[in-house]
């Protein structure tokens, strides 16, 4: 993607100019492809990034299995990239591309500087907190109460939604990944809940209904 300064002011018109001035001059654009790893536990987080295309995917590990905690979507920032760098901490997530993907590095340090400076940058952040959240709290309600045949379900009208297409090229085994379960027990509610006319399951693409 072309990415220029006129780029920023447009995505991001909260900012001032002078802001705008320092992102565009002090950040780094680099292209990721998809599967890449961005952040892994324990890694201090040097730089903050800001998906400007593309999706990248923030997870956790429990008992050796991988934790979904949330998406990072288009324009979108990691809170928790954001809480480890200006606090001089490190990463306790992961966050990988789920496709190939654009994304603009904020050294941690001007993050730092800019929270003081420019009150519109920390709301810039600050909205991520409740979203993330939220997010967050689905994700364990889901896993505490809903049964696993409506946790694959909603799982996957979430990644539908993200991607906007109507419905989604995806894997029973990346869908497994993501919800800490086997393969098998993926493509046997898949199979369940077509059955059930929720969703339709055609040349590797997802379509609820």
């Amino acid at each position: 993607m072309m990415y220029n300064r006129d780029l920023l002011q447009q995505k991001f018109a909260i900012f001032n100019n002078d802001l705008i001035d320092q992102m565009y001059l002090m950040s780094k654009v680099i292209e990721v492809k998809k599967g890449n790893e961005i952040l892994r536990v324990g890694q201090y987080v040097n730089v903050i990034p800001i998906v400007l295309s593309g999706l990248v995917k923030v997870y956790t590990f429990s008992d050796d299995k991988e934790f979904l905690l949330y998406y990072i979507k288009e324009y979108e920032s990691c809170i928790m990239s954001f809480t480890a760098g200006i606090n001089h901490e490190t990463s306790k997530i992961y966050a990988v591309t789920e496709e190939n993907s654009t994304l603009l590095l904020l050294p941690s340090t001007e993050v730092i500087k800019w929270s003081r400076q420019f009150p519109e940058f920390t709301t810039f952040y600050l909205r991520f907190y409740q979203s993330r959240y939220q997010d967050i709290i689905d994700t364990l309600r889901q896993v505490v109460f809903d049964k696993l045949d409506q946790r694959v379900l909603d799982y996957l009208k979430n990644r539908i939604k993200i991607e906007g297409n109507g419905s989604i090229k995806i894997t029973h085994k990346e869908i497994s990944v993501d919800l800490a379960t086997s393969r098998e027990v993926v493509t046997r509610l898949i199979k369940k809940l077509e059955n059930e006319h929720k969703l339709i399951f055609k040349n590797g693409r997802i379509k609820i209904f």
